[in-house]
């Protein structure tokens, strides 16, 4: 199992290389015959304008390359054109730092988002980022309506309502000293199947004496306004109405207020529509129960107030209305009864920026739900942005409070916000090729329910800074068939070749292809390219590394020797199938280097003087030497053994040498040290030192050190007394023996008494069993008794042989007994008639 895991990675691996090889690179896959085309291809594409780069059979597409590669084929950097993105500040307003009690401020003149305006420059495939700051400022505006369904299940709803301007001004007024309120209210379209239309029921649609106003779509009742008892006093006039079915026209209400700015009194502050309700909702298509067909226009209708156009356009779609309250800034709470919490909730899912309330059956708790559901919309920020150019991407990351990075959708928002934190949002926005025209655009990026917005001008790299210089039907293009730019001729329609030199018609002809072909082959571009106007135009590889060249693309920089599986060792360039080696390097595969330094050994000679240096390796003269500078020889007797006779004698003036010490051991010098750590270290020199150990013939160990030093003489530091062994300890070692002794004739005897009561107890158990079984008939009398006696005294002189009774006949006066295993035999006993 293990080994097909190993197979499947090894094949997986082999794979990956090969599809990353034939993908190449985006700049030569891209072809571009242009710089334009070129700069496009990806970020990393550059332009090689130089009008000698071209080799012989490259194509004009081979002046795209990665700029690294380009440089690594002879192009100079300052001849590359490898334009770079901008980005520009145009507006940088610092967010507002304000204290609620602080002077009072416009609302135009509250800051909370940072940059305002800027202007980015984008070259394809390389993103440009910017930092967005956002902070929530103090004491910020609000404008709040409250939109209210006053169909009949609501009227008990409506008289807690009534007193809601003043309630919710002094709660509001804990938050800001700048708050707005207004009110309106919706029930029904007012065709059938909605209301009933029978005139009755269009003056008063309620039943039995209940009084009810005329049924109708939406009323603006009392636009943004201040003056909290106003509110009340407007609401307080206010009468229930009804209509036939249960879902209510609340959308159609949602969407006035949406778009009628100037009739509701929006300001560019916080808005935040307030939707109460105890109904479910219609939405798009359910206006055909009415005969209504026209889709919901997302315009204002308002006259006097009044919604006039509900019997003519249908009920807008969920995404309809998504756009026009994100457009118009708008946050929704919906305060909805418990029965329909469950499809506000998904409603609130679709809706950006909002919020469900479960309000209570007569929403005498609304004051609390409002104030709740805009803590929970203030306490989180949403980035979006308008629709982006063709090609455009834009990606967010998110640092937001304590610390917290969030990347990808997540990145959009920060959550748990207080009034006066500081987030961040790292943008990011790129671009892909060039969109259409390559005019600029403007994008906007905004907070969800803010006015504040980000506003972006895109302006896109599509060509060149040498495009500008570039001369139209220039004399280099073939008498003016073509433009000169960027070091190549870009050709006029139906014109080809490097200068434009054919036209597009002639370039497959006889006598063309002959001037492709090398001496006369047969081989048109040596198969390695085509003819294209009389000229070799070599083909590309996959791997955008590798490529043809020469008038026939004979040449190629990719079959030259290899040493170490590397192309020309690594050392050099392939050029026409030869190696054109580094400085310092030579041979047919680059690999013999020229430099003496890696034969240098540590005494300064070359390879120790034992060899010679070729292409950079120690060939040494004698084989038994081996090593980088020929410094071991494994079959050579040991520096320390071949010293140590000669150490021995005249250190310490004893060994086999000790005799002719002076003729055959004046040879290097001997230090002596006190102790081992006296001794040099390898790395205290700058020459090799050998550390010796060795034993002599009374078995006393010497240590010394042998080292040849930058004055090629040798030197050896001895320690001046001798590691001997000491002798044994008698005492404890007799004392172990005697000790021995004695323990074993102790276990001796202990093992002798146990096999003596061994064997007692098993004669006294035989001796019990044998009398157990010699067993006498009552009637017998003195014979038994005289037997057993005799039985008796035979076993205890243990010379007397016995029996034992068998049996007793009275009629026969005879005794059979059972012979025993002795050598008496008794045959029979005569037993008294009497018995």
């Amino acid at each position: 199992m293990d080994l097909k895991l190993i197979l499947m990675s090894i094949l997986l691996g082999l794979f990956c290389y090969c599809n990353a090889q034939k993908e190449g690179n985006e700049c030569t896959d891209a072809n571009a015959r242009y710089c334009g085309k070129c700069i496009q291809a990806g970020a990393k594409c550059g332009w090689c304008k130089d009008p000698d780069f071209l080799k012989q059979g490259e194509t004009v597409s081979s002046r795209c390359d990665e700029v690294q590669s380009l440089v690594k084929r002879g192009c100079v950097e300052a001849m590359i054109e490898n334009p770079k993105g901008d980005k520009k500040v145009l507006k940088n307003k610092a967010v507002t730092n304000r204290k609620k009690g602080a002077e009072k401020l416009k609302p135009e003149d509250i800051t909370q988002i940072q940059p305002q305006k800027l202007s980015l420059t984008l070259r394809s495939g390389q993103p440009q980022s910017f930092e967005l700051k956002f902070k929530r400022a103090e004491d910020y505006p609000i404008d709040l309506y409250y939109l209210m369904d006053l169909s009949y299940s609501m009227k008990d709803d409506l008289e807690n309502v009534k007193n809601l301007g003043t309630s919710l001004m002094l709660e509001m007024s804990k938050i800001t000293s700048d708050f707005r309120i207004g009110f309106g209210s919706f029930v029904e379209k007012t065709v059938m199947p909605y209301i009933s239309t029978t005139p009755a029921k269009l003056l008063n649609p309620c039943t039995g004496d209940q009084n009810c106003t005329s049924p109708f779509s939406y009323k603006n009742v009392l636009k943004l306004t201040n003056d909290g008892k106003r509110f009340n006093t407007l609401v307080g006039q206010q009468h229930i109405s009804g209509n036939l079915d249960s879902p209510e026209g609340g959308f159609d209400a949602i969407m006035q207020v949406a778009v009628c700015g100037d009739h509701i009194g929006w300001r560019n502050v916080t808005r935040l529509l307030v939707f109460s309700t105890d109904a479910g909702f219609h939405f798009a298509g359910d206006g055909k129960l009415g005969g209504i067909v026209l889709p919901n226009d997302g315009k204002c209708h308002l006259e006097n107030n009044v919604y006039t156009m509900s019997h003519y356009y249908d009920y807008p779609s969920i995404a309809h209305l998504v756009q026009k309250l994100s457009d118009n800034n708008i946050q929704t709470i919906f305060a909805v009864t418990e029965e329909f919490q469950p499809v506000y909730q998904e409603l609130k899912n679709l809706i950006p920026k909002s919020a469900v309330g479960t309000l209570s059956a007569n929403s005498s708790n609304v004051i609390n739900l409002i104030i709740d559901a805009y803590n929970s919309l203030s306490s989180e920020v949403i980035l979006e942005n308008s629709k982006l150019p063709e090609g455009v991407t834009i990606a967010y990351t998110s640092r937001c409070k304590n610390g917290v990075v969030s990347k990808g959708e997540n990145g959009r928002k920060c959550s748990n916000i207080s009034i006066g934190d500081e987030v961040t949002f790292n943008i990011s926005v790129t671009s892909k090729g060039c969109p259409k025209q390559g005019k600029p655009e403007t994008i906007k990026i905004k907070p969800l329910g803010f006015t504040e917005e980000v506003e972006i001008t895109l302006n896109f790299i599509c060509e060149c800074e040498c495009h500008n210089d570039a001369i139209k039907n220039s004399e280099l293009c073939h008498f003016g068939n073509g433009t000169y730019e960027c070091g190549a001729c870009k050709c006029n329609d139906g014109r080809v070749g490097r200068q434009c030199e054919c036209s597009s018609n002639d370039v497959a002809t006889e006598d063309m292809d002959r001037t492709c072909r090398k001496d006369n082959g047969t081989d048109i571009c040596s198969n390695n390219g085509e003819c294209v106007c009389g000229t070799c135009e070599c083909k590309k590889r996959d791997n955008p590394e590798e490529r043809y060249s020469g008038q026939y693309c004979e040449c190629d920089n990719f079959n030259c020797d290899r040493s170490g599986n590397k192309l020309c060792g690594g050392h050099g360039s392939c050029e026409c199938r030869v190696c054109v080696c580094d400085p310092m390097w030579t041979g047919s595969a680059c690999d013999c280097s020229l430099d003496n330094s890696t034969c240098m050994a540590s005494n300064k000679q070359m390879c120790n003087g034992r060899g010679k240096c070729e292409c950079g390796t120690c060939k040494c003269d004698d084989p038994k030497f081996q090593g980088p500078t020929c410094e071991t020889c494994p079959t050579c007797p040991g520096v320390c053994a071949e010293h140590k006779e000669c150490v021995q004698c005249r250190a310490f003036g004893t060994g086999e040498k000790k005799d002719k010490c002076k003729e055959e051991c004046d040879d290097f010098t001997l230090i002596k040290v006190r102790d081992r750590d006296k001794l040099p270290q390898p790395n205290d020199a700058s020459y090799p030192v050998m550390h010796c150990k060795e034993r002599d013939a009374n078995d006393c160990w010497f240590y010394y050190t042998f080292a040849v030093n930058n004055d090629t003489k040798k030197e050896v530091h001895v320690v001046e007394t001798l590691d001997c062994p000491s002798g044994p300890d008698i005492i404890p070692i007799v004392a172990g023996v005697v000790a021995g002794i004695v323990l074993i004739g102790l276990a001796l005897l202990l093992i002798w008494k146990l096999l003596m009561i061994i064997h007692d107890r098993r004669e006294f158990a035989k001796f019990e069993k044998e009398k157990m079984n010699a067993k006498w008939d009552t009637g017998c009398g003195g014979a038994g008794a005289r037997l057993r006696m005799q039985e008796r005294d035979a076993l205890n002189s243990k010379k007397t042989p016995y029996t034992r009774v068998q049996s007793i006949s009275s009629r026969t006066q005879t005794m059979d007994v059972k012979p025993l295993p002795f050598k008496v035999k008794i045959q029979s006993i005569k037993v008294p008639s009497q018995l």
